[in-house]
């Protein structure tokens, strides 16, 4: 996994909210993606995740920075032949499988959408082989095409919005949280239905989702947000076995262990202090409020994402270059 497929510099979506308030929704945030890799992306509720994901697919204009695909610059003006080109490689999965699909269509036009949009010269019959291959794909059958949205449960809805995806044959897909809104018992399902597609299709996933598990299960390395800023980045198993930055440890702390036994005893990080307003963030680390270890620095300047050891990068003022705390 040696050639960027997706590379962020820099990148930066504000929101006007009012009274000459600004919300940093992403702010200044860069990172590269592999192509055939998938990268996890974690963090709590509100600290951007789906706002990256969206200004990466181009459904909102960053505020600054730029976006390459394939070394090809995306964040700026494009032509609509380079616009429908960008669309042809790169496809977005949403997190509510009840309101991404329009209840108004039958499902073989909902997944054809795609292939309409490229003026594709299909046939009516070439289109519904087409629908009927890609809805097999997703584990549906032939009879469901002519079939509305609010015939499917859940499941069935994001196996529908997956197959949309796939419709014409992207090379990346952001998939924005798309097993949170399904029950427990579906979403290893739809995620063992991501790792199969990526492994017949060559494809390359953002994955966003709150469940660090289920993070762990399907990517090859993890990215943490923390309001609106990357504040760590290595590789899944890295991540779990020695996560450096303190909002990390927390985060995975956090998780609960099917060993009573274990889960019993074994200790904490609770974090004190309180999340800084959104849109009144101090200077300095925007989690030095809530970080038992902030110094004097943390309060004065942001710490850079910097590469701490191999593959292994954290904002964080408490390591240098040898990862050893002051």
């Amino acid at each position: 996994m040696s050639d960027v497929l997706l590379e962020v510099k820099n990148l930066k979506k504000y929101f006007q909210v009012g009274n000459k308030q600004v919300l940093k929704a992403v702010d200044n945030i860069s990172f590269q993606i592999y192509k055939g890799e998938t990268l996890g992306l974690v963090g709590e509720s509100g600290c951007g995740k789906s706002t990256l994901g969206r200004t990466i697919m181009r459904l909102y204009h960053p505020t600054d920075g730029e976006i390459f695909y394939d070394g090809k610059k995306i964040s700026g003006e494009l032509s609509n032949e380079e616009t429908k080109n960008c669309c042809r490689k790169m496809q977005m999965i949403f997190q509510d499988p009840y309101a991404s699909l329009d209840q108004r269509m039958k499902v073989v036009d909902i997944v054809a959408e795609g292939l309409d949009a490229q003026e594709t010269s299909l046939s009516r019959e070439e289109r519904e082989k087409a629908v009927v291959r890609l809805m097999e794909m997703v584990g549906l059958q032939k009879e469901h095409i002519g079939r509305f949205p609010h015939e499917f449960s859940g499941g069935q809805r994001q196996r529908i919005g997956i197959a949309r995806a796939l419709a014409i044959n992207p090379e990346f897909i952001v998939a924005d949280e798309p097993i949170s809104a399904l029950d427990v018992s579906i979403q290893a399902q739809v995620v063992n239905l991501l790792k199969k597609l990526q492994d017949e299709l060559g494809l390359t996933y953002l994955f966003i989702a709150h469940d660090i598990s289920m993070v762990k299960y399907i990517s090859d390395r993890i990215g943490v947000m923390y309001l609106g800023s990357l504040v760590e980045l290595t590789t899944s198993e890295t991540m779990f076995d020695k996560p450096l930055h303190p909002y990390t440890q927390a985060l995975l702390l956090a998780i609960p262990l099917p060993d009573p036994k274990v889960e019993r005893n074994r200790s904490r990080v609770v974090l004190e202090g309180t999340v800084p307003n959104p849109v009144n963030i101090p200077d300095g680390c925007k989690f030095c409020s809530r970080c038992k270890y902030a110094k004097d620095i943390c309060k004065q300047s942001s710490p850079p994402l910097r590469q701490v050891e191999e593959g292994h990068w954290v904002a964080c003022y408490l390591y240098d270059g040898k990862t050893q705390k002051d």
